[in-house]
């Protein structure tokens, strides 16, 4: 690396503090010195590479387009440094470590599961937040995602966690054991799905039937897919990890299964992890 060619540090943490605020005030507050200086840092930051930063014709200061790309690198690269320190410095080992993954998987897989992860750390705190929206890993915030496909998942660091192929499940009082089920019969059916998700109508166009659709629809919190199996209120595609237990109890049936190679991943900032990600990281993989 040609370090020479590259601005002064002062410039860049001014850049990237406005770029943050969107306020030459609001930056100087935030590192501590006055909105003349960072604008001084600014128009020294553009005379260094040549490149205008800042669209100044309107009343107030925007980034042009070279200065998002730039913004977008520097808010990056200062938040994994912030990251590295707070891990080797043991700053962040306080704050409760927080995990992202749906209301399915927090309910069927990884709640039955923490006792015994809290056997072995009893000392540490957790914040699930269990939400069918897609959460990123970033400091201060999430640390470990679990997520659901086949990736790959850019900018994160992705290990899988098991295989997990989907299936289409009912109750048995409503499918019995040996009653043959056809692709027909499936569509025709009451669906339940996880609020958030489109799995049933993105399943019935992947076999080529986009014109059918399912008798309805219910959405539901990923939590109450299953009751709603169990009581017979309909069919719902899941991964089959998280209906392995009423399968295997006979509760539900499974009338169709799709392989598609995918499975839940951890996912997590590339970086030094604090000790308690690295403690449950291990016990995720000691799980499975």
């Amino acid at each position: 690396m040609d370090w020479r060619a590259l601005p002064p540090l002062s410039s860049l943490r001014a850049f990237a503090a406005f770029a943050q605020t969107g306020s030459v005030t609001q930056a100087g507050a935030a590192l501590n010195v006055s909105h003349a200086a960072i604008s001084q840092q600014l128009r020294a930051l553009e005379s260094h590479l040549g490149v205008a930063l800042l669209d100044r014709s309107g009343r107030g200061l925007r980034l042009t387009a070279d200065g998002r790309a730039l913004a977008d690198s520097l808010g990056a690269a200062f938040a994994s440094v912030a990251q590295t320190v707070a891990a080797i410095t043991g700053a962040e080992d306080a704050r409760p470590l927080q995990i992202a993954c749906t209301p399915t998987f927090a309910a069927n897989w990884l709640m039955p599961r923490l006792p015994r992860f809290r056997e072995k750390h009893p000392d540490l705190d957790l914040m699930i937040n269990p939400s069918p929206a897609l959460t990123d890993p970033e400091p201060g915030g999430i640390d470990v995602a679990l997520r659901y496909g086949t990736g790959p998942w850019s900018g994160f660091d992705a290990q899988l966690l098991m295989p997990a192929p989907l299936v289409i499940v009912g109750a048995t009082s409503r499918f019995p054991k040996d009653a043959p089920v056809s692709i027909a019969d499936l569509v025709a059916n009451p669906w339940l799905q996880e609020i958030g998700t489109n799995e049933a109508s993105q399943w019935i166009e992947n076999l080529g039937l986009a014109g059918a659709r399912p008798q309805s629809v219910t959405h539901l919190p990923g939590n109450l897919v299953l009751d709603g199996l169990r009581a017979g209120q309909g069919i719902a595609l899941i991964t089959r990890i998280a209906a392995e237990a009423d399968i295997a109890a006979g509760r539900v049936r499974v009338l169709f299964e799709d392989d598609t190679g995918a499975g839940y991943h951890m996912l997590t900032r590339p970086g030094p992890a604090r000790p308690p990600l690295r403690a449950f990281l291990r016990w995720l993989r000691s799980e499975v």
